[in-house]
């Protein structure tokens, strides 16, 4: 009979930064970015399946488009406003595994276009921006996935925890679905099965936000 092979265990190196991703608490996001919903774990989107990013045509504000067991909805980045619903879907384009690319039809401002979804089917999202921030998802103590947000160019991270890297979320007491930066830079989303939870780094004013695109 074929004799099973054990798996090796942890190095010292391992270990340490397991352990060091392991005390590491959760924590705010650091400036210039700030949490566009008011709650700690972000709006609830029931039988959450995956996230994707667009831009709105007339303010140029990122939107985020969340696809659900309930139908799909559209949320502006910047403001946390639910600007489109829709509940009656064509099964066709319901999930983004009926077609080849995980995409689904675009909705409200964006009807027209289609958006690719990353979540429990497959597809990513952009982990870096152009001027260096860093998105990682770890599981240190698997299956809770943990998000890092980080100023350094990822791990190892050699830095103290809070100075150029942040653990800003912790999926404990949810299915972790997709995490990742808008094509812009300037939105950070997590998506877990029940909920969406979004960062920006724009104001809201166009003049600013016009001074920092």
């Amino acid at each position: 009979m074929e004799q099973s092979v054990s798996e090796p265990g942890l190095s010292a190196y391992q270990r340490a930064l397991r352990d060091r991703l392991l005390a590491a608490p959760v924590v705010p996001a650091p400036a210039p970015w700030r949490p566009v919903f008011e709650y700690a774990y972000g709006v609830p989107v029931g039988g959450l399946l995956g996230i994707g990013f667009a831009a709105h045509p007339d303010s140029g504000h990122d939107l985020v488009m969340a696809v659900s067991h309930d139908g799909h909805g559209l949320f502006d980045a910047v403001t946390g406003e639910k600007i489109a619903r829709d509940r009656d879907l064509d099964p066709e384009d319901s999930t983004p595994d009926a077609v080849a690319d995980l995409t689904c039809p675009g909705l409200g401002p964006i009807t027209g276009s289609r958006v690719r979804i990353a979540g429990l089917f497959g597809g990513g999202l952009h982990t870096t921006t152009g001027d260096g921030w860093t998105l990682e998802v770890v599981a240190p103590a698997w299956p809770n996935d943990r998000v890092l947000l980080s100023s350094d160019g990822g791990l190892p991270h050699a830095g103290p925890h809070g100075e150029k890297w942040w653990h800003i979320f912790h999926s404990n007491y949810s299915t972790f679905r997709a995490a990742g930066f808008s094509p812009s830079g300037q939105t950070l989303a997590v998506a877990t099965s029940s909920d969406l939870s979004l960062w920006t780094r724009r104001s809201g004013d166009s003049h600013s936000d016009a001074a920092q695109v």
